[in-house]
């Protein structure tokens, strides 16, 4: 009994030290280039200053709040961007310490896939995924599906854009280029 106890409680301290590790493993996936958004996860340090080190999430409205400048925009804004102005309006209360950001949780990259699939809803994804992917992770197309006239909306701005998607030619190994990576936000509808 006590050694199963041990190791219960030997397999309860190694996953509660994955799962900090996980997400920031799934953060660095999105590269450089990944844009903060709502949701998200954010670590500010600033080296020698603990009061000046927090875990912020990014509001829906894409503000954070830090201590001592209020709100700051963060969604929509790369880390290195961001990390520069924090530091911009941070070095009148520590002017010579550095400032460190991280993503610790990514929760922004959202995807939608409505219709005909096993599983429709809406998706939190931890890495980039295509098309074929995406309909994996909804667990497929469903018997009633017309899997030549998929679409993908994508917001670009205040547009809408409808990409097509032919799932019969890109499964043949056929006009692969619609096969794309997908966006945060992207909507995959399957009639």
């Amino acid at each position: 009994m006590k050694k199963t106890l041990v190791m219960v409680m030997a397999c309860i301290a190694v996953a509660s030290v994955a799962v900090p590790l996980q997400a920031q493993e799934t953060a660095s996936q999105f590269g450089p280039d990944y844009l903060v958004g709502p949701g998200d996860i954010l670590e500010v340090s600033v080296w020698k200053e603990e009061a000046l080190t927090k875990q912020v999430v990014v509001l829906p409205d894409g503000k954070i709040s830090f201590p001592l400048l209020g709100e700051v925009q963060a969604a929509g804004r790369t880390l290195p961007d961001l990390k520069q102005e924090i530091t911009k309006r941070l070095v009148k209360y520590a002017p010579k310490e550095e400032v460190n950001l991280e993503v610790k949780q990514v929760n922004s990259m959202l995807l939608y896939v409505i219709g005909r699939v096993n599983q429709p809803g809406r998706f939190v994804l931890n890495t980039n995924v295509n098309v074929l992917q995406a309909l994996s992770i909804a667990g497929g197309l469903n018997p009633f599906a017309k899997r030549n006239d998929i679409k993908i909306f994508r917001q670009e701005g205040t547009t809408t854009k409808v990409l097509p998607f032919r799932y019969d030619q890109v499964t043949d190994g056929e006009k692969l280029e619609q096969n794309i990576t997908l966006k945060r936000g992207d909507v995959i509808v399957v009639p």
